[in-house]
């Protein structure tokens, strides 16, 4: 009778290793008797002892032990959960040489995935780096040995919720308030069935708490929520199945989430499980900065692709004679010419279209444009790329959150389509994690 292989046990002594470099998601990278090992806390140019956590076939991961010789651009981590909760990566590095870093990544991957190199570097566009985050989903459990229910991130090194008191990434309407929010959700009837939250902080007295939920609510749970709500400040919303699903605990009292973009004169409504950008104070800047790339003239005609509620579409706007936006969410959609309509924005129009599929037929996609804006998911825009030939912008400004699909179309852009990486660069979104948010600019 044949056994299956048992998993060789990891080595229980601390390794000791020279971290080379940095790897995309943070961790610093050491070569252990030739093989690549990822560890976890390590900073490039530290000698460090480390234990294994993982081995493979083709690399190695471990967590730092102790560090012999530290990097200048070491910090004491500012949270006390920092290494348990999973939530950030890189509290251990100071904020300036996080933002290098990210530059640095966004340049390797441009070279190394796309073969193509900016004629310049933008400035990094950055912001305060705590209490940053205004919209965020939490996970919560019920742990009945303890009486309580946990609120916040999974740890890092397992399945396992972290048990946090605060959160300072957070904004501090949410952040301070995850052990008040366990306090609350262990008062319900059904606290083992309320997998997570979503929370979403618009400006003025906007605050939104979407609970999701496997079972039904009871009248005494409502009551429960209904008194919470203002306490908290929070407009409490329900969701049983899918995002449509979501309804306001007591829909008369819901005002409306917003932004503003107080430049253009602009205010967005929205809804709070509808994508927006987590970071307000990047997002204004980011704006600014790509209505300054596409240089807009007043005779313009431009593409917004994956253009969601309007966040580029209604500023650029302002300065162009007419704006297409094109998004495949049909929620998104309601919700840009919703924010039209408020904003009187008459030259503008959007269209409902999956982008990764042919778009031949379609009456947008048969017009030319002078300037183009595309701002996909992680998963890049290649497929509506081969339809640039068909609308000649002049200038192509790409918004990205992440740099290795960037770099792959920046390499067709330029190589295949004749366009020039004129600058590229990295905005802070996420500081603490090893997320990027880039954008590049190319021109003919």
């Amino acid at each position: 009778m044949s056994r299956r292989p048992t998993s060789k046990p990891l080595p229980t002594q601390p390794v000791n290793a020279a971290i080379t470099s940095f790897a995309h998601d943070g961790r610093g990278v050491a070569h252990v008797n030739g093989k690549a090992t990822f560890i976890h806390g390590a900073l490039p140019g530290e000698e460090v002892d480390f234990v294994y956590t993982g081995i493979h076939r083709d690399y190695d991961e471990g967590r730092v032990d102790a560090v012999h010789m530290a990097s200048p651009d070491r910090v004491e981590p500012h949270c006390a959960h920092y290494g348990i909760c999973g939530g950030c990566s890189l509290q251990h590095l100071g904020p300036e040489a996080q933002v290098a870093a990210k530059q640095a990544l966004l340049q390797d991957q441009l070279q190394r995935i796309g073969k193509v190199e900016p004629a310049s570097l933008l400035p990094p566009l950055t912001c305060p780096v705590w209490g940053y985050r205004q919209k965020a989903r939490l996970s919560v459990k019920y742990v009945a040995k303890k009486g309580r229910v946990l609120v916040g991130f999974r740890e890092r090194a397992s399945p396992l919720l972290a048990a946090l008191d605060h959160c300072p990434v957070l904004h501090p309407d949410m952040g301070t308030r995850l052990l008040e929010l366990g306090d609350v959700l262990i008062k319900l009837s059904v606290r083992d069935r309320v997998p997570q939250l979503e929370v979403a902080i618009g400006e003025a007295e906007g605050r939104a708490l979407i609970i999701r939920l496997l079972a039904e609510l009871t009248e005494e749970d409502r009551e429960i929520l209904r008194a919470y709500e203002p306490a908290s400040g929070f407009t409490i919303y329900l969701q049983r199945q899918g995002p449509d699903s979501v309804q306001a605990l007591s829909p008369e009292k819901a005002p409306p989430l917003f932004y503003s973009l107080p430049d253009h004169d602009l205010r967005f409504e929205f809804l709070p499980n509808d994508f927006t950008q987590v970071n307000f104070q990047i997002n204004r800047l980011m704006v600014e900065r790509v209505l300054a790339l596409l240089d807009l003239q007043p005779s313009d005609k431009v593409l917004d692709l994956y253009c969601g509620l309007g966040n580029f579409t209604l500023p650029m706007a302002r300065q162009a004679q007419h704006v297409t936006g094109v998004e495949g969410s049909k929620v998104s959609v309601e919700r840009a010419r919703h924010n039209a309509l408020l904003n009187g924005g008459g030259n503008v129009e959007f269209h409902v279209a999956d982008l990764a599929t042919p778009q031949d037929k379609s009456p947008w996609a048969q017009s030319r444009y002078d300037k183009a804006l595309l701002d996909p998911s992680r998963a890049g825009a290649f497929e509506i790329l081969q339809y640039m030939k068909n609308w000649q912008p002049s200038r192509v400004v790409y918004v990205s959150c992440n740099p290795s699909t960037l770099a792959r179309d920046a390499g067709y852009l330029v190589n295949e389509l004749g366009y020039r990486l004129a600058a590229a660069g990295i905005m802070d979104m996420f500081p603490h994690t090893s997320h990027v948010e880039s954008l590049a600019v190319f021109e003919k």
